[in-house]
C-alpha cells in the first residue's frame, strides 16, 4: 500500500473512533448537547472530503505521439488500447482499483438522436425522412434510408476543408454500429461493466469509431502499485484531431487537471500542431502545471547524439512557450515491454532483446524514466496529498481539543457543591452570551464580505460577456460577419449535384470553421477568465479571513482567561494558523462544474425552406430577364444569388443563436458556478473559524439541573468523563504521531 493510503487509512480510523465517541455520548440523554451534532457533522464532512480528494492528471499530445503507451508504461500494464482511432472524443479516465474493471457509460437514445438531428441540418436529400420530422435511429426504415442517402453522396460532398466531413462520419458511424451497440443503449444513460477476463472488451469500443460514437464516458480501474488511490490519469484524443469537439472534450478535462503531461514523439519533434495546442494551453492560464515527455523510438535514431540533437531542439522550441520547461526523455514502449505484468508476442520479445543490446539507448531510457517517476511521486503527488491531509489533521486536533475542554468543564461542575456549581454555570453562561454576540457580529460582517465578493465577480462577468464592450463576444461576432466564402468553389457542385447539395456543403464549411474558432480561441479565453476569477476569490477570502481569525483567537483567549479565573484548570486551545480549504476540493464537495461552452446552434427546416424560396424567386427574375432579353451574368446566376442570400441569413441566425447562448452561459456561470463557489468557500472558512468556538458556546445548565435535582448518578457520570478523557488523550497522541509521519513525508 502506498504512503498516501497508509496515512489516509490512519486518518479515517481516527475519524471513525471520534465519530463513535460522539455517538456514544449523544446516546446518553443527560450528556446530550448540540455541540456533538456539530462535531459529528464536521467528522462526516471530513470523511466525505477525503473521499473526494482526487488529483487529476491529463496526458495530452498529438495523434500517434505515444500517449496511451506512456500511460501503460507508467502503470506497468497493457491496459489501454494503443493506436486508437482519431474519431472518438472520449477521454478515458484511469484509477487504481482492487481488480480490473472497465465502466462504460453509453449515451441515451435521445442523446444519439439529438446528435444525428444536428448532423442532418441542411442534409441534401431528406425525402426519406419520417412524417413527424424527428429522426429516430431505432426505426429500421429510417436507418436503411439514411444509409442509402449517405451512400449516394459524392466524394466532394464528403470532404470539408480538405478533410472528411465530420457530420457524415458521425452519421455513418451511428448507422454502422447500431446493431452491435443497441443492447447497451437505453432511454436513459446506461452503464456497462467489463471486469476480470472481460476487461479487454473495452478496447474494442475505444478503437472502433462505430462503437465509440455511442459512448459518453469511460472509466478504468487497474491493479497498479504505481498509481496511488487518489490519482486519476486521463488519456485523451490527439490534440490535432480534425473534429473541434474532440478539442473541447480535452479542454474540459484540462480545466480541472492538477498536472498536465505533454507527450512529444522524437520521431516528429515539436510539430506545428504541438505549438498550436501548447499556445492554447498557455492562453488558458494553465501552462505552469505542465511537464514534457519526449517519447523516443530506438529505431528512429542512429545514435545517442542524434537523439540528443532532437531533444535539444525540442527544448529550445518549448522555451519560447514556457521558460525552463521540465522535460524527461525515455522510450515508453521499452519501459512497457520490460514490465513483468504483460505477455509479449514473439515479435515483441525479439524487439525487446534487440533494444536491450543497444546499451546507450537502454541506459539513457532507464535513467529518464527513473527521474520522471521520482519527480512524479515527490513533486506532483506527495506534496499535494500531504497538504490535503494536513488540513484535515488540524481539524481533528481542534475537534478533539474541544471534546477535552467540554469534559474538563463538566468534571469541574459535577465535582463542586450545588452553590458553587450554580455560580460557575451562571458565570460561564455570561461569558457564553458575550462570545455568541461576538460570533454573531463576525457572522454578519462576514456575510457582508461574501456579498461584496459576489457583486465584484458579477460585475467582472457582465463586463467580460458584454455585447457592446466585451472583447470576447465582439470578436466572435466579428468572425461571423467577416467570414467570406469563395462561391466560385461551389460552381462545380452546383452544376453536378444541384442547389441543395451546394447549400449543405457551404453550411458545413462555415460550421466547421466556426467550431474551430470557438474551440481554439473562445474556449481558452473563457477558461483563462474563470481561472483568473477563481484566483481573485481565493485572494479575497485569504485577506478577509485573516482579521476574523485574529478576532476569534483574541475572543477565545479572553474566554479562557475568564474560565481560569473561575477556578477551572487552564483549558487547551489547539491554535494553529489555519490553512483554509482547497478550492478544487470545495468544487468537488459541493458538486459544481463550469457550464459547457459547447455551442449547439439549433438550425431548423426554416433555413432550408427560405433558401429554396429565394431560389424560386431568382428563377422568376431569370425568366423575366429572358423575356426582356436582358443578358445573364452566367448560366448559374440564380443559384449563386440564392446561395449568397441563404448564407447571409445563415450567418444572421448564427449570430442571434450565439448571443442567446452566451447570455445563457453568462447567467449559468454567474449563479450556478461562481456564486455557489463563493458560498462554498465562505461556509468552509466559517466552519474552520468557529470550530474552536463550539465548546465555549455550549449550555452546561442542563447537567447542573440534573445534579441539583438528584436525577443523575454523579459517580457514573464522573466515571464516564474520565473514561472519555483517557480516550481523547489516546486519540490526541495518535493525531500527533500522524502529523509527524506526514511532516516526515513532505
Amino acid at each position: 500500500m502506498d504512503t498516501y493510503n497508509l496515512l489516509k487509512s490512519e486518518l479515517l480510523n481516527i475519524n471513525d473512533e471520534v465519530s463513535s465517541l460522539l455517538a456514544n455520548v449523544k446516546s446518553i440523554p443527560e450528556m446530550s448537547n448540540h455541540v456533538f451534532d456539530d462535531w459529528q457533522q464536521a467528522c462526516k464532512g471530513i470523511k466525505d472530503q477525503i473521499a473526494e480528494e482526487i488529483i487529476h492528471v491529463a496526458v495530452v499530445g498529438t495523434i500517434k505521439s505515444g500517449k496511451s503507451t506512456f500511460i501503460n508504461a507508467l502503470l506497468n500494464g497493457d491496459y489501454l488500447k494503443r493506436g486508437a482511432g482519431v474519431v472518438t472524443s472520449i477521454v478515458t479516465k484511469i484509477r487504481s482499483g482492487k481488480a480490473l474493471r472497465a465502466t462504460l457509460c453509453f449515451k441515451s437514445w435521445d442523446d444519439v438522436n439529438l446528435d444525428m438531428e444536428q448532423a442532418l441540418v441542411l442534409f441534401p436529400d431528406l425525402n426519406w425522412r419520417s412524417e413527424n420530422g424527428r429522426f429516430d435511429i431505432r426505426r429500421e426504415k429510417e436507418r436503411e434510408d439514411l444509409k442509402n442517402a449517405l451512400a449516394s453522396l459524392s466524394a466532394e460532398q464528403l470532404i470539408t476543408n480538405d478533410t472528411r466531413d465530420a457530420n457524415s462520419i458521425l452519421l455513418a458511424s451511428y448507422i454502422k454500429g447500431y446493431e452491435r451497440v443497441k443492447k447497451y443503449v437505453a432511454p436513459d444513460s446506461n452503464k456497462s461493466v467489463f471486469d476480470g477476463d472481460l476487461f479487454g472488451e473495452h478496447k474494442t469500443f475505444v478503437s472502433d469509431d462505430t462503437l465509440a460514437v455511442y459512448l459518453k464516458d469511460i472509466k478504468l480501474e487497474v491493479k497498479s502499485f504505481q498509481l496511488a488511490s487518489n490519482i486519476e490519469i486521463a488519456d485523451s484524443q490527439g490534440s490535432d484531431s480534425p473534429n473541434p469537439l474532440h478539442l473541447v472534450m480535452i479542454q474540459k478535462y484540462l480545466f480541472y487537471a492538477h498536472l498536465i503531461i505533454y507527450v512529444v514523439s522524437s520521431r516528429t519533434g515539436l510539430r506545428q500542431a504541438d505549438i498550436k495546442f501548447l499556445s492554447m494551453i498557455k492562453k488558458m492560464g494553465i501552462i505552469d502545471n505542465i511537464v514534457f515527455i519526449i517519447n523516443f523510438d530506438f529505431s528512429e535514431h542512429e545514435s545517442i547524439e542524434d537523439l540528443l540533437g532532437v531533444v535539444n531542439k525540442v527544448k529550445e522550441e518549448l522555451f519560447l512557450i514556457k521558460p525552463e520547461p521540465e522535460i524527461y526523455t525515455f522510450s515508453a514502449l521499452f519501459k512497457l515491454f520490460k514490465s513483468e505484468n504483460i505477455v509479449l508476442s514473439d515479435k515483441n520479445r525479439q524487439r525487446l532483446a534487440q533494444w536491450k543490446q543497444e546499451n546507450e539507448f537502454a541506459e539513457f531510457s532507464d535513467q529518464g524514466a527513473m527521474h520522471f517517476n521520482i519527480s512524479f511521486e515527490q513533486k506532483f503527488t506527495k506534496q499535494r496529498y500531504t497538504l490535503l491531509l494536513a488540513n484535515h489533521i488540524e481539524r481533528y486536533k481542534t475537534i478533539v481539543s474541544g471534546i477535552e475542554n467540554w469534559i474538563l468543564i463538566n468534571k469541574d461542575i459535577i465535582t463542586r457543591d450545588t452553590k458553587s456549581a450554580d455560580e460557575l454555570v451562571q458565570k460561564i453562561k455570561y461569558n457564553h452570551e458575550r462570545t455568541n454576540q461576538i460570533k454573531k457580529v463576525i457572522k454578519d460582517t462576514f456575510d457582508g464580505a461574501v456579498q461584496k465578493n459576489k457583486n465584484e465577480i458579477k460585475a467582472n462577468i457582465d463586463r467580460f460577456f458584454d455585447t457592446v464592450s466585451g472583447e470576447l463576444l465582439n470578436k466572435l461576432i466579428e468572425f461571423i460577419r467577416n467570414y467570406q466564402v469563395d462561391f466560385k468553389n461551389y460552381e462545380k457542385s452546383l452544376k453536378k449535384s444541384g442547389f441543395s447539395v451546394s447549400l449543405y456543403l457551404l453550411f458545413q464549411e462555415f460550421k466547421q470553421s466556426l467550431d474551430n474558432y470557438i474551440a481554439q480561441f473562445v474556449n481558452p479565453e473563457i477558461v483563462r477568465f474563470v481561472k483568473d476569477e477563481e484566483k481573485k476569490i481565493i485572494k479575497y477570502f485569504d485577506s478577509v479571513a485573516d482579521p476574523y481569525e485574529l478576532i476569534v483567537q483574541n475572543t477565545l483567549v479572553e474566554f479562557l482567561d475568564a474560565i481560569e479565573n473561575l477556578g477551572i484548570s487552564r483549558m487547551q486551545d489547539q491554535y494553529q494558523k489555519k490553512q483554509f480549504s482547497d478550492i478544487d476540493l470545495i468544487k468537488k464537495v459541493i458538486g459544481i462544474k463550469i457550464p459547457s461552452v459547447v455551442l449547439t446552434i439549433n438550425y431548423n427546416a426554416r433555413i432550408k425552406t427560405g433558401a429554396f424560396m429565394r431560389l424560386g424567386f431568382y428563377s422568376i427574375v431569370m425568366l423575366f430577364k429572358k423575356l426582356f432579353k436582358k443578358p445573364f451574368e452566367n448560366k448559374m446566376e440564380k443559384e449563386f444569388r440564392a446561395l449568397r442570400d441563404s448564407f447571409i441569413h445563415i450567418k444572421k441566425d448564427t449570430e442571434k443563436s450565439i448571443c442567446f447562448h452566451f447570455m445563457d452561459f453568462k447567467e449559468n456561470l454567474k449563479y450556478q458556478y461562481f456564486f455557489k463557489l463563493i458560498d462554498g468557500m465562505a461556509n468552509s472558512i466559517y466552519d474552520i473559524l468557529f470550530d474552536r468556538f463550539q465548546v465555549y458556546t455550549s449550555d452546561f445548565s442542563k447537567i447542573f439541573e440534573l445534579i441539583k435535582d438528584n436525577k443523575i448518578d454523579k459517580n457514573r457520570v464522573v466515571s464516564m468523563l474520565y473514561s472519555m478523557e483517557a480516550f481523547t488523550i489516546e486519540i490526541n497522541e495518535r493525531i500527533n504521531k500522524l502529523k509527524e509521519k506526514l511532516d516526515y513525508n513532505i
